[in-house]
Formats: structure tokens, C-alpha cells, sequence
């Protein structure tokens, strides 16, 4: 019986440990997928990149200002991309660092609990044992106080009848 409501106890404890890890695995895989269309957007961008460094729209198949600045303005909007996945995979990282200590301090929690539970029983088992100790004790009591209230009752009838046989000799 005793280890049925441990393995409760402990079943109830995960479970709720496992729906916790659910819904941070959850929010994890949503920043992973966000980290990688922003990759996938950067690779669609650097692209554009090479296709605008290759275009040659000025005089004798020069490039142009234009073309230039082109190539400029995607080449600048390549590296705010890559800002924002250098802050994205920081969030990702420190999310990861926070699920980790997550789950070291539940880990801990339910060790401390486990270990709050064990001492608990054996306290338990000890107060059971000097309850039965102290009922045995009093068991015994009873069993005294029994025989001396019977050795009482057979003395004073032994002493009424003899009362009544001296008396009727007596009289």
C-alpha cells in the first residue's frame, strides 16, 4: 500500500513535469522555425545580392551608380537581417540556458520532495510502532487490572459466604 501511494505520488509529480517540458518544447521549436526563415530569408536576400553584382545596366557593360547602390542597399539589408538572427539565436540560446535550469531546479525539487516523503514515512513507522508498543503496554494493564478486579470479587465472595456460613452457625 505504501509504495502504491509512493508511485502516485511520483506519477503525479512527472506528469506535471512532462506537460511543463510540452509547452517549452513548444515555444523552443516556434524561435527555431523563426531563426530559420530568417535564414532562409537571408540566403533569398544574398542571392539578390549576387544577381544585382552581376547586373551591368551602364555604358559598354559597365556598371552604373545605380547598379552599385543597388547591390549596397541589399548587401546592408543582408547584414540587418543578420542582426536579427545574431538577436533571435540569443533569445533561442539563453531560452535554452533558462529550460535547462528549469529543469535542474524541478529535478531538485522533486528529489527534496521524495526525500521529504521517505522521512515522513519513517516517521510515520515509527510513531506506529510506539502506538502499538504503548497499546501492547496498555493491553497488558488491562489484563492485570482484569485479574485483580476477578482475584477482588472472589476474595469478597469468598468473605460474604463465609460471613453467611458463620453467621448461620452462629445462629
Amino acid at each position: 500500500m505504501k509504495k502504491l501511494i509512493l508511485f502516485i505520488l511520483l506519477f503525479f509529480s512527472s506528469a506535471g513535469a512532462f506537460a511543463q517540458a510540452g509547452s517549452d518544447s513548444l515555444a523552443y521549436q516556434l524561435q527555431r522555425t523563426k531563426i530559420n526563415e530568417m535564414l532562409a530569408d537571408r540566403t533569398a536576400k544574398f542571392g539578390q545580392y549576387s544577381q544585382s553584382l552581376s547586373m551591368h545596366t551602364g555604358i559598354f557593360g559597365l556598371q552604373t551608380k545605380k547598379d552599385i547602390r543597388r547591390s549596397n542597399d541589399i548587401l546592408m539589408d543582408i547584414v540587418k537581417t543578420d542582426d536579427d538572427i545574431y538577436k533571435q539565436l540569443k533569445i533561442l540560446l539563453e531560452y535554452r540556458t533558462f529550460q535547462q535550469t528549469q529543469v535542474q531546479t524541478h529535478s531538485k525539487e522533486t528529489e527534496d520532495n521524495n526525500l521529504g516523503f521517505m522521512t515522513t514515512i519513517n516517521k510515520l513507522r515509527d510513531q506506529v510502532d510506539h502506538l502499538k508498543a504503548d497499546a501492547e503496554k496498555q493491553q497488558a494493564q488491562n489484563e492485570k487490572t482484569k485479574h485483580l478486579f476477578i482475584v477482588v470479587f472472589l476474595v469478597m465472595l469468598a468473605l460474604i459466604l463465609w460471613l453467611a456460613t458463620s453467621r448461620k452457625k452462629r445462629g
